[in-house]
């Protein structure tokens, strides 16, 4: 997701070749869970600026991160957004997954243009008109996803997905969030939790529930087991992206795409 915001507000330096923004982390990697290589703080101490998400989303990165900050420009970007529009889950600990909010992610996009512009002074307004425009399409995009998301009856508007990743897609889109693990991967599962879901999805009758590109489906499918021991059918409504986005090169593969296939697949399987 960093790295899509990177190449949409720095789009003229690098269709002009004066900038390369290198990915560390695939379509299959689960930041949570991530650990350098000896190949990637090799990148980072070669590149001319460091881009990540930022509140503990990275989390065995995080030192990495604090050690290049002492000689490298570093920007953490959900770490720039409005304080006071974070979710925290206790005192402790920030939910990290920011860019479900489409239009609380578009207001990290400032930082980034400061960041390039200060790399590339010379190009400055043509980054920043690509910056402006990226921002107005998220804008359509974040407005899009309320008007759809409101149109699911009120009684099936509940979204039960593998791990604890949208609670912004809730705040900003108005639909109940259930899930089986907490905000990080690294938590595990226990019977109480699923059987305390199952109980749930019987009383309120939820049709579907959703997997995750980046997280095992074994809970969710012992879940959907626990539900049909109770006499209700729940189906997997979809596969979605929350840590991840999809292959690069596909459509999926931008911000804006993933967050189209998101939307898509939750509408289509609650309404």
């Amino acid at each position: 997701m960093v790295a899509d915001l990177v190449r949409n507000v720095a789009r003229s330096p690098i269709e002009k070749k004066r900038l390369e923004v290198v990915q560390l982390m695939s379509d299959e990697a689960d930041p949570h869970l991530y650990k350098t290589s000896p190949n990637d703080i090799l990148k980072m101490q070669r590149a001319d600026a460091i881009v990540y998400s930022g509140l503990h989303l990275e989390g065995k990165m995080g030192q990495v991160f604090e050690n290049l900050a002492r000689r490298k420009q570093i920007l953490a970007v959900a770490e720039q957004l409005p304080p006071d529009r974070i979710i925290r889950m206790d005192e402790h600990f920030p939910d990290p997954h920011v860019w479900f909010d489409v239009e609380l992610w578009s207001s990290g996009i400032p930082s980034v243009v400061k960041l390039v512009g200060e790399l590339f002074p010379d190009e400055r307004d043509r980054i920043e008109a690509d910056a402006a425009e990226y921002r107005k399409q998220l804008r359509h995009l974040h407005d899009r996803c309320r008007a759809e998301i409101a149109s699911i009856p009120e009684s099936q508007r509940v979204l039960i997905t593998a791990h604890d990743a949208f609670h912004y897609w809730s705040r900003a889109y108005g639909i109940e969030v259930k899930a089986i693990q907490g905000i990080s991967t690294e938590s595990e599962a226990g019977v109480r939790q699923i059987n305390e879901l199952v109980k749930f999805i019987v009383d309120r009758k939820i049709k579907a529930v959703f997997v995750e590109t980046t997280v095992s489906d074994r809970a969710v499918l012992a879940l959907i087991e626990g539900c049909d021991q109770s006499g209700h059918k729940v189906v997997i409504g979809g596969s979605l992206f929350s840590d991840a986005m999809g292959k690069l090169g596909s459509q999926e593969g931008t911000y804006s795409g993933m967050v189209e296939h998101n939307l898509k697949t939750i509408v289509q399987a609650l309404k």
